[in-house]
């Protein structure tokens, strides 16, 4: 080989591999994402959705940057999100309550939002136009709660046949599901007080005086960011009511019973969907998804304390049964 033909051979492989250098030593993108949430970052499902982003390959500090804003100030979690898609975040993760969908609806139009519709149907408030093309620049998961009250409000009949009375909790964030129980109620025969909270904490014992499961009271109560499973159990076990919970922490803390989704996994379904948006897809093309597996969990121990028999045809069909 010639000197200037070995000399050619040498810059253009030089150059090569100086290409192929700088393309390993590229730093990888990282993708900004905000999360709206009225809780705290350290609450079970928000854990469950950040295990999952790391499952996914997803190192907040390396190929990741997470806005997380939460807590109970609604006014505080709107603005949150008009300001994180000013920011221009790659995606805007809103959950729980309405008042932060409703505003990425008007405030990020352009930013792909993932939601957690835990309170609320966004199908029936209209910010979706169906489950499989949710359109715009939405999606995400629904917990269906008005749908699950209802089916709450039959396994406490078929629990407890002698019940005449049910008394539903409710708050600012579970209108719907009140409608729904007031319809569920009337086909089951029976009658409904629904007594809403106001101004948080709860005060339970408060809101249930004048209750009484001797009497025939049952107690049900709707999903809220603002719920206390362990003192509405026990203001529940106080006035003899039996209680059906919308999730397992309430059985835990000693209602009758509980039936719903699981929450946590609920909210690791919504970390596929931030990934998917990552990796480019258009949140309208991702059907909304909905639960499809509920767990039914009842507690001896307080039907116990109830005085209660629950029927074996009831008992056979929980997930779980606390002893």
């Amino acid at each position: 080989m010639s000197p200037r033909r070995f000399l050619g051979v040498a810059l253009l492989s030089g150059l090569v591999a100086g290409s192929a250098s700088s393309a390993d030593e590229r730093p990888a993108r990282v993708f900004h994402i905000g999360i709206v949430h009225g809780g705290l970052r350290s609450w079970p499902e928000n854990v469950a959705f950040e295990d999952r982003l790391r499952e996914l390959g997803y190192v907040e500090g390396r190929n990741l940057t997470i806005d997380f804003v939460g807590g109970d100030d609604t006014d505080r979690l709107v603005a949150a999100v008009r300001e994180l898609a000013l920011r221009g975040v790659d995606v805007i993760v809103v959950g729980g309550r309405e008042s932060e969908l409703k505003a990425a609806t008007t405030g990020a139009r352009s930013t792909p939002v993932v939601f957690r519709a835990v309170d609320f149907d966004p199908l029936a408030r209209g910010y979706i136009a169906s489950l499989a093309h949710p359109s715009g620049n939405l999606t995400g998961v629904a917990f269906q709660q008005p749908e699950l009250i209802a089916k709450r409000l039959d396994l406490l009949t078929q629990a407890i046949p002698t019940i005449a009375r049910i008394v539903l909790l409710y708050d600012v964030f579970g209108e719907s599901q009140r409608e729904a129980a007031t319809q569920a109620a009337s086909i089951l025969g029976l009658a409904l007080e629904a007594i809403e909270l106001k101004s948080p904490p709860y005060d339970y014992e408060q809101a249930l005086a004048g209750t009484d499961g001797a009497r025939g009271d049952a107690l049900a109560n709707t999903t809220s960011p603002f719920n206390q499973p362990a003192a509405a159990a026990e203001a529940a076990l106080r006035h003899r009511l039996p209680y059906i919970g919308n999730a397992r922490q309430t059985a835990e803390a000693g209602s009758l019973m509980s039936y719903g989704p699981n929450i946590s996994e609920m909210f690791r379904i919504s970390a596929d969907y931030v990934d998917k948006i990552l990796k480019g897809a258009k949140p309208a093309d991702l059907p909304v998804q909905q639960p499809t597996k509920f767990e039914f969990i009842i507690n001896l121990k307080t039907a116990k304390a109830l005085g209660l028999t629950i029927p074996l045809s009831v008992l056979g069909r929980a997930d779980e049964v606390i002893e």
